[in-house]
């Protein structure tokens, strides 16, 4: 086999400790040197001084856990480090052991056998940290707000059955008011704002509890902690929005995409960046990202597969994006959702939305361009003449003879002849731009159509 790389190093990285590999093939000879470091940062200089005297240009490790990000930090500006899979670089069986492994990765890269994971610049991986941890204290709030309704429902306050919002204004207010010793329904009712002050009756009833000494105890921690989150959340936003002013016009371009708002938008730049070069096309960008279905193929059959196993940060920010998209009624991933979730379930439709909107992200991040909205009625356009052909053979052989003329009437009168020629047969035509006349009821459908005669001819067969 070739060798690519003549001086190349490996490394297996543990919490305490790394074992390196030297690895220098100068002819027909091969000279292998290992050595053993501390992850203590005055060792990993050692071990970085050490790589550069013995001429090392590309040094590779397996990507365990958290315990490679001090050893990469360190490296990266003076070598090419290649982040490797550990799944990729298994070793021979009965043959593991720290300096095995060293040289195990020491040889495939010496050969040119790995592949680098994809680890983005150092800016956006500190903007990764902070919209995960961002995403660790909303969750987190959520939680609490849990533990707020238990408590609540333990004390007989059934505000949640009235209220939408238990932490909304009115809401808090409420909650404030409990705190403050008053327990009074009528009282705290009043407390009540908008469009919910047309519930007094209800939450009259609804607050009437038992609230205690040690309700009220709970509840004044809970709604501290509350604060806090809160706090931080918009700290951390802050924060976020900062490191992404030099990204605003990608940010901005991804928000044009349907169902995507600017705190999503802001958590798919930080998990896959905005340079999309790294990502040859799109389905590299799917697969690295774990949103398309694994390749299973033997004997030339093909078999259906999971997804792979990616980023799960990546993976909740875009499954929360389908999910805003298949809301929107006009959307092209509206009409893509119901086209599949009767054949595919709810769960596999939206992963195949998710993975539509990955595409359309790489694209606008790719081609600089905002996204273009396809409609709901694309898969109808594109299947015009099937559809066309489908349905006046399902006609035929109910006995009918159709006629298709083009509707070029305005909207008011498209909507009129739908009124008088409504049926689940002729629905489809209805959709595709077209009036179709049946046998049946025929008189009464010229007699509606003499008063539109400029827009339409009735030709009865």
């Amino acid at each position: 086999m070739e060798v690519v790389y003549s001086r190349c190093a490996g490394l297996d990285v543990h919490k305490k400790t790394v074992v390196a590999c030297v690895l220098i093939r100068e002819g027909a000879q091969v000279q292998k040197e290992i050595r053993t470091f501390s992850t203590m940062t005055s060792d990993l200089l050692v071990l970085h001084d050490w790589l550069l005297a013995q001429g090392v240009s590309q040094v590779a490790m397996e990507s365990t856990g958290i315990y490679w990000k001090p050893v990469f930090n360190l490296l990266e500006a003076s070598f090419r480090v290649l982040l490797v899979n550990a799944a990729h670089i298994k070793a021979v069986p009965g043959r593991k052991t720290d300096v095995k492994d060293c040289e195990w990765i020491a040889e495939l890269l010496s050969y040119g056998l790995l592949k680098a994971s994809f680890i983005p610049p150092k800016p956006i991986r500190e903007l990764r940290d902070l919209t995960r941890y961002r995403k660790s204290l909303i969750d987190e709030r959520v939680r609490e707000v849990n533990r707020l309704h238990k408590l609540l429902e333990s004390a007989n306050i059934k505000l949640s059955s009235v209220a939408t919002d238990v932490m909304g204004v009115s809401g808090r207010a409420m909650l404030e008011a409990l705190l403050s010793g008053s327990t009074d329904p009528q009282v705290l009712a009043d407390l009540a704002r908008g469009r919910l002050r047309q519930k007094l009756p209800q939450l009259q009833e609804a607050l009437e509890g038992r609230f205690s000494a040690h309700h009220r105890f709970m509840l004044e921690q809970i709604l501290s902690h509350l604060d806090f989150l809160d706090e931080a959340i918009e700290r951390v936003s802050k924060e976020v929005e900062s490191r992404l002013a030099p990204f605003s016009e990608e940010v901005q371009r991804v928000c044009t995409a349907t169902g995507v708002g600017q705190r999503t938008a802001e958590a798919v730049i930080a998990e896959i960046g905005v340079d999309m070069s790294r990502f040859p096309t799109h389905r590299h960008l799917a697969s690295w990202a774990g949103i398309c279905p694994s390749n299973n193929e033997s004997a030339g059959k093909h078999k259906s597969g999971k997804i792979r196993k990616g980023d799960s940060w990546l993976y909740r920010a875009l499954i929360e994006i389908a999910w805003a998209a298949v809301r929107s009624k006009k959307s092209y991933f509206y009409a893509q959702y119901h086209r599949l979730v009767r054949r595919l379930g709810k769960k596999k439709a939206i992963v195949a939305v998710a993975h539509s909107l990955l595409i359309v992200i790489y694209h606008i991040l790719k081609d600089k361009l905002p996204y273009h909205e396809l409609g709901a009625n694309y898969f109808d356009q594109l299947n015009l003449t099937y559809l066309k052909r489908h349905h006046i053979k399902r006609l035929e052989t109910l006995g009918y003879k159709v006629t298709l003329e083009p509707l070029e009437a305005a909207a008011w009168l498209k909507t009129y002849f739908l009124s008088y020629f409504l049926s689940k047969v002729t629905r489809p035509f209805r959709k595709m731009g077209h009036v179709t006349i049946l046998d049946g009821n025929l008189e009464r459908a010229i007699e509606k159509a003499k008063k539109v005669k400029d827009f339409l001819k009735v030709k009865a067969r």
